[in-house]
């Protein structure tokens, strides 16, 4: 096999181990999706679903109004004109969103005070029908600084109710109709007894009523409502919003549409009602003008006792009669002109301009109109923001241009006009020198009718202008077109089941991952023969024995075939070819080394089973209690046999022999326990002398196996001064307790030559983590499992 295809080998196994290592727990994962999803049904079950309520609605351009409609036809060509168009709609769409018009709406349909059934779990909005509406009557100066608490309901009857505050005060009852004083204020309550049978489904339950501030309610609409205009260069607007009572939101988005046609409305009556305020004030100064002619030519005529003046001069004036009506027209427009320009340079750029007094020509009336227009939606837009807000400082510009070209225009019409006079009267003087004979009264007479003919024509001019503008002001049309009044859709669109489905499973998966990967992360203990094999890759594991229950029994009994006496028989087994592969001679005494890195990994237990399972087989096997710091192995005897003579005596008494020092088992009779002895003050120097070596030697002259129970190698020192009297070391590494960097110390031990003959046992194994099949021979017996234990078995 070549290096690339074994790293690929390497690989695939480390990814095969992790997949087993979560596999194994795979009954957590599906108690987290189970869970998960019960939590999202319970969640979807009681949580209030939202609905979708859209309207559509065209906001008609200003050429009903007088307004620039004829701009619109330009917004395709860009430029100033696309930039008005699209500013025209955005201001469209803040007054649609504007907390003013908003506040309007919820004061009309009573959206701050909202009621709901209580019921066991979830409370419910009451709109389509309430059973009864509280009225706020009056409040105390305390709501100023602290909301206005909830109120609980419980209608008793068609006649009477129980009321109490959310805070707990006494509960009182009171007759529908009646005026109820309140620590915050008073209330009344009318009933709605409209339909008999939905008012009597209330009786006996509580309904709770919440007042808020209609600012508070506004400000939440307007963050809750969606107008847009998804349609570029075109007019038509979108308006949404999500709620729970689509009833609600319908009414809502209908009476905002309707607030906001009345607000348009109104506007547009401004403009004609300034329109006939000035008007009105020129035809009284016309009418002061005409009276004033009037009485001249009447004392004309009468100081020069005049009739018929115009007969002498028939002909002529029949000539001129077509030169009478031009001087007159122009006279007309020039005095419109001037009227005009004084009343804007005494006005200031916030008034409106009369619109449509008559001056000839599309461009100057087309002008004012979209001035009008510009100052309407710049104080709309006062109304909510500043003079500093970029749209209004726009719309100010806007303003000021046409204003300046609205000026220009009439002062150039003027000058115009004043030209065409003088023309005119450079002709009428050639006219007069034709009628020199004309007597001077006659000349001062048709000058004094010419002046009545002018006011005349301009006093019934504006008569008309003032009706028009008085039709003006009656019409109501409004200024928004609905296309689709609000509707809703009819599934809820919040929450989404599907996402929160997937969202629940994923979850579900991913939380006892999270926590397995956590534990096993943050677990720095040895769990499996792999976690062994990584950190000492040169030393052979021999055996692995399983974590045993309380209920279990600790030691091997006599014919027993439960998974810890398979374990050591396996165990024994592979020493015996684990011997032969050393070339020892079967007829010879093994001595093994039981010992590990630290206290409490469980080489007693081991040692002592392993002696169990030797002596199983007939051979004479002694177990030694080598660690002389710390004996364990007296628990094993009898109480009277905890007493003997043990290694520490043998070494200090050159008397005593191992025969004089060997306890029989009660457990087996091939079975002998020499003890440690008395715990001397210096264990490490005694273990040096040559009485030790003696007494592993004539221990093999006796046994077959001798099985030796030694300290733990890194606490001390023990264990590594006597290994070279063993044949093979068994080390004990605990599943679950031994912490993988001490797996380092055997390994340098071995490397530097201080350990020999080293084997690995792994003790503590729980089943899920056997290696090489173990874990399904060892269940090859004749207990019977019920299959929940079986399934949970790990």
């Amino acid at each position: 096999m070549t290096d690339s295809s074994a790293h690929s080998e390497i690989k695939e196994k480390s990814l095969r181990e992790l997949i087993e290592q979560y596999a194994r727990y795979w009954y957590w994962f599906i108690l987290g999706v189970i869970v998960a999803l019960v939590c999202a049904f319970i969640y979807l079950r009681y949580t209030t679903p939202s609905y979708q309520s859209n309207a559509t609605v065209i906001v008609k351009d200003d050429k009903s109004g007088g307004g620039p409609a004829e701009l619109a036809a330009f917004a395709e060509l860009g430029g100033f004109f696309s930039k008005y168009n699209n500013s025209k709609i955005e201001n469209e769409l803040a007054i649609f969103n504007s907390k003013r018009i908003i506040s309007e709406v919820v004061k009309e349909l009573d959206l701050n005070i909202t009621y709901q059934n209580i019921g066991t779990i979830k409370a419910t909005e009451l709109y389509e029908y309430i059973p009864f509406k509280v009225q706020y009557l009056s409040f105390t100066d305390s709501t100023r600084t602290n909301p206005v608490p909830a109120l609980l309901f419980e209608v008793l009857s068609t006649t009477e109710f129980k009321v109490e505050t959310v805070e707990g005060s006494n509960a009182q009852t009171h007759t529908f109709g009646e005026r109820v004083a309140l620590p915050f204020g008073d209330i009344t309550v009318i009933p709605i007894l409209e339909y008999k049978e939905k008012f009597d489904s209330f009786i006996g339950k509580t309904v709770s009523v919440q007042y808020k501030p209609i600012e508070n309610v506004a400000l939440a609409y307007q963050r809750r409502i969606a107008v847009k205009n998804d349609i570029k260069n075109s007019n038509v607007v979108n308006i949404s919003m999500q709620s729970p009572v689509r009833g609600k939101a319908e009414d809502f988005i209908n009476e905002l549409i309707f607030q906001y046609n009345k607000d348009a409305i109104q506007d547009r009556g401004q403009v004609a009602q300034k329109t006939s305020n000035f008007i009105d004030s020129r035809l009284e100064i016309i009418t002061r003008e005409l009276d004033s002619v009037e009485r001249n030519k009447e004392q004309f005529k009468s100081s020069n006792r005049l009739t018929n003046i115009e007969t002498e001069a028939q002909l002529i004036l029949e000539n001129a009669s077509e030169f009478n009506k031009r001087q007159s027209g122009v006279g007309t427009q020039l005095e419109l002109a001037n009227t005009m320009i004084d009343y804007m340079e005494k006005s200031s750029s916030n008034d409106l301009l009369p619109a449509n007094i008559g001056l000839d020509g599309q461009e100057i009336g087309e002008a004012v109109n979209n001035y009008n227009q510009l100052i309407l939606q710049r104080n709309k837009l006062l109304k909510n923001s500043t003079t500093k807000n970029p749209v209004v400082v726009n719309v100010n510009n806007q303003i000021e241009q046409i204003r300046s070209s609205i000026l220009s225009s009439l002062k150039n019409t003027s000058n115009g006009l004043k030209i065409s006079m003088r023309d005119l009267n450079f002709q009428e003087a050639a006219l007069n020198s034709k009628i020199a004979q004309v007597p001077t009264k006659e000349k001062l007479y048709r000058g004094i009718e010419r002046q009545q003919s002018i006011k005349e024509q301009l006093y019934l001019f504006l008569l008309q202008q003032r009706e028009e503008a008085s039709i003006s002001l009656a019409v109501t049309a409004p200024k928004a077109k609905i296309v689709d009044s609000a509707y809703s859709s009819r599934e809820p669109v919040s929450p989404n089941k599907p996402l929160i489905y997937l969202g629940a499973l994923l979850a579900g998966l991913l939380l006892p991952f999270t926590v397995l990967y956590t534990s096993f992360l943050l677990n720095s203990k040895v769990s499996n023969r792999r976690d062994v094999e990584r950190a000492i890759s040169g030393v052979m594991m021999i055996g692995e024995v399983p974590k045993l229950k309380k209920s279990d029994e600790e030691l091997i009994q006599h014919n027993d075939r439960s998974i810890l006496a398979e374990s050591f028989r396996i165990l024994r087994t592979n020493l015996q070819y684990l011997f032969v592969s050393k070339q020892k001679d079967t007829e010879e005494a093994k001595t093994i080394f039981v010992t590990s890195t630290i206290k409490g990994e469980g080489k007693t237990f081991v040692a002592f089973n392993l002696a169990l399972t030797l002596a199983l087989t007939g051979k004479k096997v002694v177990l030694v209690g080598a660690d002389i710091r710390n004996p364990q192995l007296h628990r094993y005897l009898p109480e009277a046999d905890r007493k003997n003579k043990g290694l520490t005596e043998y070494i200090i008494e050159p008397s005593l022999t191992t025969q004089q020092l060997a306890s029989q088992s009660e457990y087996n009779p091939n079975l002998n326990i020499v003890l440690s002895g008395i715990i001397p003050p210096n264990p490490a120097e005694l273990l040096m002398q040559k009485r030790t070596g003696e007494f592993f030697a004539e221990l093999e002259q006796s046994y077959d196996y001798v099985i030796v129970d030694t300290a733990p190698s890194m606490l001390v020192t023990d264990t590594i001064l006597i290994n070279k009297f063993a044949d093979l070391t068994l080390y004990v590494v605990r599943a679950g307790y031994t912490d993988k960097r001490l797996l380092d110390f055997p390994k340098d031990a071995m490397d530097e030559g201080r350990l020999s003959n080293l084997a690995i046992v792994l003790n503590n194994v729980s089943m899920s983590n056997f290696g090489y099949g173990n874990k399904y021979g060892y269940t090859y017996t004749n207990e019977k499992k019920s299959f929940i234990q079986r399934l949970f078995k790990r």
